[in-house]
């Protein structure tokens, strides 16, 4: 069995026509429906950064949710952020894209790392005593495109840095597409023996025609968490001049059908949801 996280944020933020709150409600009510285990629903940060999502507070309390909900998951980057998710009971799950990276931190944060797991830090010490889960992202921690200096040990070094503040759940992220399976395989291979406590999942950036080898790969080195969006809509619109697409839902549900790996979704309720209900 593996846990999907469904994106819905990662579908929605990059587009610049704001969408109405209606729209954006119908479009993570359906996913709700389908039984992803997690489904990230918005981010609490400055609208004139993510002005797209300047409307997250009302998509939550909107959500119809179901008798078993999905994990409910929102982004923060800073204090005032935590504390604004953190008073809506329905968010169960906080996350935050740290980054091995310097250059990433500094496009996506305006930080540099010593900042960035200060943050990580202040969001644990609120996040931990209230009983919500923590995601913190490891970007750029399958390659660097910018040019900074990579290495698995610098992965591992990374990882150890969030373990020691407590986090267990820390999705290896390829935000610009570059990966390649057998440093996937590698990295993962390394990293999951190291801490045998941590959830190490896959957000991945790809083009569907390059999913499948990436996603087996990652599979066989023993990933069980995948982050997804329906379609392989959406991007980060910070990390690049030009946004590659996420892992679609449909990519990681034919691999799993392909090895006969159990899904616990509804597929007809999968089949039911319509990104023309979120883009007009």
């Amino acid at each position: 069995m593996i846990h999907i996280t469904e994106t819905a944020r990662d579908a929605m933020q990059g587009i610049k026509t704001f969408i109405p709150t209606a729209r954006k409600l119908a479009y993570v009510d359906a996913l709700l429906k389908v039984g992803f285990n997690t489904l990230d629903v918005g981010s609490f940060v400055s609208p004139r950064v993510i002005p797209q999502m300047a409307d997250t507070r009302d998509v939550v309390l909107g959500m119809n949710l179901p008798d078993n909900p999905a994990e409910i998951m929102v982004l923060v980057v800073n204090k005032r952020g935590t504390e604004d998710a953190l008073r809506c009971e329905r968010v169960q799950c906080l996350t935050y894209p740290f980054s091995i990276s310097p250059t990433f931190l500094k496009r996506n944060l305006n930080a540099d790392e010593p900042k960035a797991l200060g943050i990580v830090k202040e969001i644990t010490e609120l996040a931990f005593p209230k009983g919500r889960q923590l995601v913190i992202y490891l970007s750029m921690a399958l390659g660097n495109p910018y040019g900074d200096d990579w290495s698995i040990q610098m992965v591992i070094d990374g990882a150890e840095k969030l373990y020691q503040l407590g986090v267990r759940r820390m999705p290896l992220s390829d935000i610009l597409g570059e990966a390649t399976p057998d440093t996937i395989y590698k990295v993962y291979e390394k990293l999951i023996p190291a801490f045998t406590d941590v959830d190490f999942g896959l957000h991945l950036h790809t083009k569907p025609s390059l999913a499948y080898p990436k996603i087996e790969a990652a599979w066989e080195a023993g990933v069980r968490s995948y982050e997804t969006v329906f379609s392989g809509l959406g991007g980060c619109p910070t990390a690049a001049d030009e946004m590659v697409g996420n892992l679609s839902t449909q990519s990681l549900v034919q691999f799993c059908d392909s090895k006969k790996i159990p899904l616990n979704l509804n597929r007809e309720a999968l089949d039911a949801v319509m990104l023309p209900v979120v883009l007009g």
